[in-house]
């Protein structure tokens, strides 16, 4: 997830390719970047994130300080509940990027588990063209929008898997073991596919969204100049002073 592959020629005189989305529209990254620079565009995602952690309360009118709260009490829910669940004693998030062995079992069962869940979302978000970077509830970080994506979906795969895992893991590699059924639960429950449609729905206007499938959209060429006045006009023209309107 931390390497990016550019294809040059010698000594860089020469660009060849990149890895690239396989969108050749721009229009969500575009409409990403315009949400997350404005205040009330930035918290109108946010809130749609938190929405689909409780989709039956009314988070309309929350703070960002007042949903970080529900937030955390949720998650701390869902750590007690699989805990008790599995008989396995929990003292809280603990672990060391660099040192994986260095935690208990649990907490190393996360990491696995969690990592799996950061790269499909990162995955899906590049496909989209969106940017990583851009977040609405993590900021400041490369990836700050994956971690938003993937926080959507811990409590439903990879917490469960990984106090499982931990609970009836007898082998030598639990990291590997967790990762092997964080990627069956993801295939079973068709999480690529979710994602996808997910990530539209938070950047994207009701209208925008449900009014076609917009896949067949993202798949062709859209090539635009930019007019301040109307937005975009077709490029492929030679334009002359008289086109002005």
């Amino acid at each position: 997830m931390g390497i990016a592959v550019i294809w040059v020629g010698e000594r860089g005189v020469r660009y060849y390719a990149v890895g690239r989305a396989l969108t050749h529209s721009s229009r969500l990254l575009m409409r990403q970047a315009e949400l997350v620079s404005n205040q009330r565009g930035h918290l109108m995602v946010a809130r749609k994130m938190y929405e689909m952690r409780f989709p039956d309360e009314d988070v309309s009118k929350l703070t960002m300080q007042q949903l970080r709260g529900r937030e955390g009490s949720r998650i701390r829910t869902v750590y007690k509940t699989e805990s008790e669940r599995w008989g396995i004693k929990w003292s809280g998030r603990d672990y060391d990027p660099d040192n994986f062995a260095g935690s208990d079992p649990v907490n190393q069962a996360l990491s696995a588990g969690h990592a799996c869940l950061y790269g499909l979302a990162h995955a899906v978000i590049a496909a989209l063209g969106c940017s990583p970077g851009l977040g609405f509830v993590h900021i400041g970080h490369e990836c700050s929008f994956v971690y938003d994506v993937a926080d959507l979906y811990k409590a439903e795969v990879t917490i469960p898997a990984a106090f499982e895992l931990a609970a009836t893991y007898n082998g030598d590699e639990l990291g590997r073991a967790v990762r092997r059924r964080v990627r069956d639960l993801m295939t079973d429950s068709k999480l690529l596919e979710r994602m996808v449609k997910d990530v539209k729905y938070l950047l994207l206007d009701d209208s925008e969204h449900f009014s076609k499938d917009t896949s067949d959209e993202y798949a062709e060429s859209a090539l635009f100049l930019w007019d301040n006045k109307r937005g975009e006009v077709s490029s492929g023209v030679l334009y002359s002073e008289d086109d002005e309107i």
